[in-house]
């Protein structure tokens, strides 16, 4: 079955190409053209008018959606959470877990590794980020400080045989004990690391880079405060031009002169939008789960305790648009953060984050607005329904 897709541009992390044609056969991208005043091949023809066309979007750090978290790791929770993520333009994401009871980490990390080999809904969890509990008690957030655990290879193996394999990404304070060998070992495995929840002085920052860090977990958040004669985690994320790094963009994790610092500091090549996204998102204020940990959801804002954020309600594709809006960047540029950025980043990007020809048929439709009107996975639109007013994202 062949499928042409017209609209008034597409976006590419080089180009913009105005008036394309994309050509899907079996899922599959078989042609990206400019759309001449010939004919157009046999097929059916979906005319997307004054639409733009770009990626579909990946999260590399997202714990739930929809009401449900991903470490419930049933196929009714990642099927809700697809089909939720999916109307708002996302392709694919990296199921996030969060500090937890060993015995209940390492089942949820083998009930996802399960489900990522059987068929989904929606986005396709294509991998596993782990987010504790290698973490700093002192910048811990919302991780219960009683399941922390101490960095070491053996422990960081029992999680990648239940995992079989699909941990992609791992958040670690480098500062702590075990840390540099835990990194170099996984690091040895694929698995890509990201410093953060971490009090670290920027020669443990350093440290960890060297034993194999490539990215930063929620750039400014839970990180060492900067000082100028001890710049910590944040001063080597954002000097080092190696280093990727994410950022929450909902407006209430950094003010939007921190966005713009941020964005001077990383630019086109390293940054990566983010949600953190749990439960709550897309739901009516009220009490959700992330992880074991019950948080409180009002006005779109996550908090536990007196007044810890404990994750967003933030979707990719608002934060694609908060990002623009707070930085002056094009909408070119600022897809790139939340498709092949990302995607470099997890070493994804054969298969994620760029329209091409071979590729996964994953696309997503925005209006004028930049709003996503349709979302095109494996060639199939999802079906756009507007979430109810007074929901979160």
């Amino acid at each position: 079955m062949r499928t042409l897709l017209t609209a008034s541009r597409l976006l590419t992390p080089t180009e913009v190409i105005e008036r394309p044609v994309v050509t899907i056969e079996d899922g599959i991208i078989a042609a990206v053209t400019p759309r001449s005043h010939a004919s157009l091949p046999a097929g059916r023809h979906v005319d997307l008018g004054d639409a733009t066309l770009i990626p579909a979007l990946f999260d590399v750090h997202i714990h739930g959606s929809g009401g449900h978290d991903a470490m419930e790791a049933t196929d009714s929770a990642l099927n809700q959470i697809g089909a939720f993520l999916a109307r708002r333009g996302v392709g694919a994401y990296l199921a996030t877990t969060v500090t937890a009871p060993l015995d209940t980490l390492l089942r949820s990390l083998s009930g996802l590794a399960k489900l990522m080999r059987a068929p989904l809904e929606g986005a396709r969890p294509v991998g596993i980020h782990l987010e504790g509990p290698f973490l700093s008690p002192h910048k811990r957030g919302a991780h219960a400080e009683s399941q922390l655990l101490t960095p070491s290879v053996g422990l960081f193996d029992r999680m990648w045989q239940a995992a079989e394999g699909n941990i992609r990404l791992m958040t670690i304070a480098p500062e702590l004990p075990g840390a540099e060998e835990t990194i170099a070992h996984a690091t040895q495995l694929g698995v890509r690391i990201s410093l953060g929840h971490s009090n670290a002085e920027a020669d443990a920052a350093k440290r960890g880079v060297r034993a194999g860090a490539v990215s930063a977990t929620h750039t400014y958040n839970a990180m060492r405060s900067f000082d100028h004669r001890n710049p910590g985690l944040l001063g080597e994320v954002l000097t080092n031009d190696r280093l990727f790094a994410e950022i929450i963009c909902d407006g209430l994790h950094v003010d939007p002169a921190a966005v713009r610092l941020y964005w001077k500091a990383k630019g086109p090549e390293r940054a990566i939008l983010v949600t953190d996204a749990m439960a709550g998102t897309g739901m009516p204020d009220g009490n959700y789960m992330l992880g074991e940990l019950e948080v409180r959801v009002k006005n779109g804002r996550c908090v536990v305790g007196d007044d810890t954020l404990a994750g967003s309600t933030l979707t990719l594709d608002q934060g694609v648009r908060n990002f623009a809006e707070f930085t002056g960047a094009s909408l070119a540029e600022t897809v790139a953060l939340a498709t092949r950025n990302p995607a470099r980043m997890t070493g994804f990007d054969g298969e994620i984050g760029e329209i091409a020809v071979g590729r996964s048929a994953d696309l997503a439709v925005l209006s004028p607005q930049n709003e996503v009107i349709e979302t095109f996975l494996r060639g199939v639109p999802c079906g756009m329904a507007a979430a109810p007013a007074g929901f979160n994202g």
